[in-house]
């Protein structure tokens, strides 16, 4: 057995417990999101999220180096090097706590001022607020130091496991739904708390597991600097990317909840939770692939490593659009499926927000590409800026009276800048990609698309608002897209591949 192919089986072994635990996590994120909404009310939710987002906000620290820690942690293990890893791992532990208690002294010294005086509370509900506030933060303290054992399974490729510690998470939140119905308490205070204690069991789980299955997992209080430098130099130009990226998700709600009300609050975060969930598909086929690009890059195969980003690119945006376009003509009926009250301005909120996905597949996908390589210092130097200046310019935008969804329009023109121009310029400078790599990705994307677009739309606008229209128009559209993707989307090997594939399987099913 050659080892790319050894290489495809494990990558489609490990997407396949990916994709089981997306699945399960999926349904069971998206019942559990309904119940809680329905629990704390439409305004204790929107409080939530705002005050969950000035720490996640403040998480971006957190962000950045983590990718420095996962990204040497991979390496590390493409070169076999044992006593490089173990200094790695053991230094990234250390230096993700010491950032925790960095990141719990900020956000108590910031939230606390944007509580008091910035944020849109009902007064009944700011002592709940702040309660819920500091739990929040503790939340996130063992959140940051529970990544580089996050990190290590994921880079040992151990994804069975990842999937068990996903499924568990997902099931013990649902638990909270159940103890939440009985509470007489400030149900905001409580649901924060029991978030704390599921992050808490879930970093213990992290710590026993890893010490107990890898040697580098072994804690003790050691900083290599020398290790260190290269971490944060590293991480360093993630840091400038990671807090634009936090500008304009924490950040936005933060703006919106100033300009607007808790419940528009709610209904965009409603939006991105179901956004997100479709996200899974693609991140988890993304986390499959992305140590296979970094391990080949790392061992001189830089071919191989090329060829094995493109092909995923287009597959990652075909599987994203196979969800995106039925979900996007049915996001109504969808919504109203699934929530009780459907927030105002959640319906145009979802439907922007997953065209921005779409074009968001390429940004990440050629992102892996500089990852690979450790070149992000000019990435993040030129994406960021787009962000900080978005930001801004939704804050003119709500000064001047604009709706809400001014806030989506320009995250969409945003990130096609920078997944159409500054992304490819930048691999094609730094990583020896050629147009003709970029074309060979996009175009294929584009026409697949135009095609799978029409007969969807079409009944969209032909068919009544029923039950069983709603189940015919997801058929057309599921099929349209698989049409597209099979006629233009692949080329002619594949496609006898699959046709040869399939016939063996009903002609000779042995």
């Amino acid at each position: 057995m050659t080892d790319t192919t050894s290489a495809n089986k494990r990558i489609a072994k490990n997407t396949l417990f990916l994709y089981i635990r997306m699945l399960i996590i999926m349904s069971v994120t998206l019942y559990t999101s309904r119940v809680i909404l329905e629990i704390l009310g439409i305004t204790d939710y929107g409080i939530y999220q705002v005050v969950g987002g000035i720490v996640g906000f403040l998480a971006f620290l957190n962000v950045a180096l983590s990718t420095g820690t996962s990204r040497f942690i991979t390496f590390d293990l493409g070169r076999n090097n044992e006593n490089t890893l173990s200094k790695t791992f053991i230094t990234s532990v250390n230096v993700h706590i010491l950032l925790a208690l960095v990141i719990a002294v900020l956000g108590e010294l910031i939230g606390l001022w944007l509580i008091h005086n910035k944020l849109k509370i009902p007064p009944a509900l700011i002592h709940s607020a702040i309660i819920a506030f500091h739990w929040s933060i503790m939340t996130v303290v063992f959140s940051v130091i529970t990544v580089p054992y996050n990190a290590d399974i994921i880079s040992h490729e151990r994804m069975n496991i990842f999937a068990y510690i996903g499924i568990a998470e997902a099931f013990t939140k649902l638990g909270i739904v159940y103890l939440l119905k009985f509470s007489e308490s400030s149900r905001l205070e409580l649901y924060a708390f029991l978030l704390f204690c599921i992050q808490f069991l879930l970093f213990l789980w992290y710590l026993i597991y890893c010490t107990k299955n890898f040697k580098e997992c072994s804690y003790r209080f050691y900083i290599d600097w020398k290790k260190f430098k290269e971490i944060a130099s590293f991480s360093g130009w993630s840091l400038f990317s990671s807090s634009g990226i936090a500008l304009n998700n924490q950040g936005i709600l933060i703006l919106l909840n100033i300009f607007f009300s808790p419940a528009v609050v709610t209904a965009r975060t409603i939006s991105l939770q179901v956004n997100n969930a479709v996200n899974q598909f693609v991140n988890n086929f993304r986390t499959a692939v992305n140590p296979q690009i970094v391990k080949l890059y790392a061992a001189g195969e830089q071919e191989k490593s090329r060829h094995l980003l493109l092909n995923s690119t287009k597959y990652s945006y075909y599987l994203m659009l196979l969800l995106c376009l039925p979900l996007g003509l049915l996001a109504k009926p969808i919504l109203s499926l699934w929530l009780k009250e459907v927030p105002e301005y959640t319906v145009p909120f979802l439907q922007l927000v997953l065209i921005q996905s779409l074009i968001q597949v390429f940004d990440n996908s050629f992102y892996t590409a500089l990852y690979a390589k450790g070149q992000l210092k000019q990435n993040a130097l030129l994406s960021p800026l787009f962000l900080f200046i978005m930001f801004p310019i939704v804050f003119i935008l709500f000064k001047l009276g604009f709706s809400p969804l001014a806030l989506s329009w320009a995250a969409v023109v945003t990130f096609a800048i920078i997944a159409f121009i500054v992304k490819p310029i930048l691999i094609i400078k730094l990583v020896n990609y050629t147009w003709k790599d970029i074309r060979s990705v996009i175009l294929p994307c584009i026409k697949v698309s135009l095609c799978a677009l029409p007969l969807p739309i079409i009944s969209v606008y032909s068919l009544n608002e029923s039950f069983w229209d709603y189940i015919l128009i997801g058929i057309v559209s599921f099929i349209s897209v698989s049409l597209s993707i099979y006629l233009i989307g692949i080329d002619s090997d594949i496609r006898k591949t699959i046709i040869k594939t399939i016939k063996t399987r009903i002609f000779n099913p042995q």
